[in-house]
């Protein structure tokens, strides 16, 4: 298929004539605009064009040139010279001033203008062929593999804790744990579906998403067990013969669950920070911690009540606790997970920790005041005690759900604000900025890009490419990385002008 499938644009239709360069082998030091192609506006069908039509024109700056000598960089012959190719502006770039050296300013450079030679040169053979030889290795490269080692060797120890206790259920509920994991996970795959749909503009790594959820089924619960039996013992040894049902549920099941569940964020938040980049990333990582968390809870839970009261029992904890009250736990969880988000976007690492602690209290404030008014509850009929728990548990949820949704449109602008930086310097069009930053666009951007072979997956590249560069922006903005972080986003732009260069030269092959 031809290139007219590909982007909006305006010209005469030159089928066969347009070829696009080969990507370049070096990103320039400066953000300066590299070759910027046209992105697939909905419902335009462009014809195919030359590739200059994509690439930026800079602004002309410098002197105009001198009268019988050769054109500038990026005019013209003047009037009366003899013709020659016309080049294109080379792109500036600044170098650092050296230590112990006079210092070189601008007004210097301009007093000391400097003609264009006839011929421009662009590249030469050798250095070309030196970077195309040297291996192009990410930078922050070793340190993302040993987060990843240390992932995986988490999330399979949590595993194998998941193995263990069940193996512990089986021992104490026989072969009745399949049916209680069965109604356990009602709940919990609601939950998920809705997180990663959430998650969906920017995903977060699956291994980040795993530990957290296997963290609130696993580590949560037992430490949670630990510090309840430490604390029993504790008041014990002073005289106290265990905590009343009341303050154990108002007081001690509030401080205990909340701590273990969120204090995960924090250690996420410290040590892979450009995967909690804001709120909505907390709020994914918070309510995932808890739904795993509520998933063990109603295991135990409802083994509790059909060793009691049978059948009748099974089924009254289920629907109370699954079906009419399922998002109390995820609730109270994200609280942490949100005030970590806002602080992790532009504070420095110290701030992040401090922010825990509001979300936290938050959360522990809502856990208990849930604890204490079931209990009040409980002084009423039977029929007023359900409706109580009905309609404060739809409050909680709703505006859980509509928080969600409200982090979500903030999330999409903030990428778009990010990604606008990129296009009003020259490496991306305004045009891409409103594919690659609305649902729409994207949606366009990847029917477009599946009418040819090869153009799909670049089209996903594409697109996750610039869910990086926007977290990326946003952490340099914020000074967050230093040097370091510079260094990314020159690869990241370089990553994304290569994939752009090969998926429109994937839409200008013919058709087979």
């Amino acid at each position: 298929m031809s290139a007219q499938n590909g982007p909006g644009s305006q010209g005469p239709n030159r089928p066969g004539l347009w070829r696009p360069q080969p990507p370049q082998v070096q990103a320039p030091v400066n953000p300066s605009p590299p070759p910027a192609q046209a992105m697939p506006q909905s419902g335009q069908v462009p014809p195919q064009q030359s590739d200059e039509r994509f690439r930026p024109r800079p602004q002309q700056q410098g002197r105009p040139p001198m009268p019988g000598g050769p054109p500038m960089q990026g005019q013209p012959p003047m009037p009366g010279q003899p013709p020659m190719q016309w080049q294109p502006p080379v792109s500036a770039r600044v170098y650092a001033q050296p230590r112990f050296a006079p210092t070189v300013t601008q007004e210097m450079r301009m007093r000391a203008g400097m003609q264009a030679p006839p011929q421009m040169v662009t590249e030469t053979p050798w250095t070309g062929a030196v970077r195309q030889s040297q291996p192009q290795t990410e930078p922050g490269s070793t340190e993302n593999i040993i987060r990843l080692a240390i992932g995986i060797v988490v999330l399979v120890a949590l595993f194998g804790g998941l193995l263990l206790m069940a193996l512990l259920g089986g021992l104490s509920f026989g072969l009745r744990l399949f049916a209680l994991i069965g109604l356990s996970a009602v709940p919990l795959i609601g939950i998920i579906a809705y997180v990663l749909w959430l998650d969906r503009w920017k995903p977060q790594p699956k291994i980040l998403l795993g530990i957290c959820l296997l963290w609130g089924a696993v580590a949560a619960v037992i430490l949670t067990l630990v510090f309840s039996l430490f604390s029993d013992i504790a008041l014990y040894m002073v005289g106290i013969d265990g905590v009343p049902s009341i303050i154990g549920a108002v007081f001690q099941a509030p401080v205990v669950e909340e701590s273990t569940k969120t204090v995960l964020l924090v250690v996420i938040v410290l040590a892979a920070r450009r995967y909690f980049e804001g709120p909505l990333d907390g709020l994914v990582y918070g309510a995932l911690i808890g739904a795993g968390f509520a998933f063990t809870e109603n295991i135990l839970y409802l083994g509790g009540a059909w060793n009691e009261n049978q059948f009748e029992g099974l089924i009254e904890i289920f629907i109370l606790r699954c079906l009419c009250a399922p998002l109390l736990h995820t609730a109270f969880s994200t609280c942490a997970g949100v005030t970590i988000g806002f602080a992790a976007r532009k504070w420095p690492w110290w701030s992040l920790i401090l922010m825990w602690l509001p979300g936290l209290v938050f959360g522990m404030v809502l856990h208990s005041f849930w604890n204490g008014t079931m209990a009040l509850l409980g002084a009423f009929p039977e029929i007023v005690n359900r409706i109580g728990l009905i309609v404060l548990s739809l409050i909680l949820s709703g505006a859980w759900v509509a928080l969600g949704l409200v982090l979500r449109r903030s999330e999409r602008m903030h990428t778009q604000n990010m990604l606008g930086d990129y296009a009003n310097s020259g490496w991306l069009t305004h045009a891409e900025v409103d594919m690659l930053g609305t649902w729409k666009g994207r949606k366009n951007g990847r029917r477009w890009a599946a009418s040819f072979p090869g153009g799909k997956e670049e089209m996903r590249t594409m697109i996750r490419l610039s869910g990086k560069l926007s977290t990326t922006r946003m952490r340099v903005l914020a000074g967050i990385g230093g040097d370091q972080e510079r260094m990314i986003e020159r690869a990241e732009l370089k990553r994304f002008s290569d994939t752009r260069d090969r998926l429109l030269a994937a839409a200008a092959r013919p058709a087979r």
